[in-house]
């Protein structure tokens, strides 16, 4: 079983210490944002918070344990309604949409987010007001499961391809209109002999990229409710 901080006892901080576990996880988020997960290291934590790297050890043994600290805080940065405010499916919109945005702020996310158990207060809580919406669908018993499975995975499937494009275009040194302008100027140089692909690199290159992604989101997003509420009255 993977070690994780929320299963171990927590330890006491020095009584005179000014820094706060909240402060530490707030400060690494910061720098996960502005470096990536490469450049988070304790010493580097340490030097932003103005501390010691030795004062740090009392509220987190190691990176990974800071690690489910952030991700935990994130969790809770997603919006997840309750059922009997907004309806299932409203609700569900609202909850990808937010797990969506939540996971471009913070682009490092998803290099970490499968690699540890997300046994935290903020991921339980969206994890049971998730599961709450889609049992005021009529979802019970594993499809229950399943069902909130799957819009996650989705969500978290193309945000984590959204993500890599922006860090390819970061890398290249361009904007993104100039750097997907140039995959569809590769692209058509290969599509000579199949007019669908024609014509589909020319509807993709009449919107800009961000309002390509978003639509794209949302179609899928919106199919796969569509195939769900089928499920139910099947």
């Amino acid at each position: 079983m993977v070690d994780s901080i929320w299963t171990r006892s927590r330890a006491s901080a020095p009584a005179r210490d000014t820094l706060s576990r909240e402060q530490i996880v707030k400060a690494a988020i910061e720098l996960l944002d502005q470096e990536g997960l490469a450049g988070l290291s304790m010493r580097k934590l340490a030097t932003k918070l103005a501390s010691g790297a030795t004062s740090l050890y009392w509220y987190v043994q190691t990176k990974d344990d800071l690690i489910d600290l952030v991700i935990d805080e994130i969790y809770g940065e997603v919006d997840v309604p309750e059922a009997e405010l907004a309806g299932w499916r409203a609700g569900t919109l609202l909850f990808a949409h937010s797990l969506r945005a939540t996971v471009l702020r913070h682009p490092w996310l998803p290099e970490v987010i499968y690699t540890r158990p997300s046994i935290g207060p903020k991921a339980v809580s969206l994890g049971s007001r998730g599961l709450a919406l889609f049992g005021a669908a009529g979802f019970t018993s594993r499809d229950l499961d399943y069902a909130m499975g799957s819009v996650m995975a989705y969500v978290l499937g193309q945000a984590s391809a959204e993500v890599a494009m922006h860090s390819a275009v970061k890398k290249s040194g361009r904007t993104v209109e100039e750097w997907t302008g140039d995959v569809m100027e590769q692209a058509k140089a290969t599509v000579d002999d199949h007019p669908e692909m024609q014509e589909s690199l020319r509807r993709r290159s009449a919107l800009d990229a961000a309002q390509l992604q978003n639509e794209y989101f949302a179609f899928g997003l919106d199919s796969l409710l569509d195939g769900i509420e089928a499920r139910l009255r099947t």
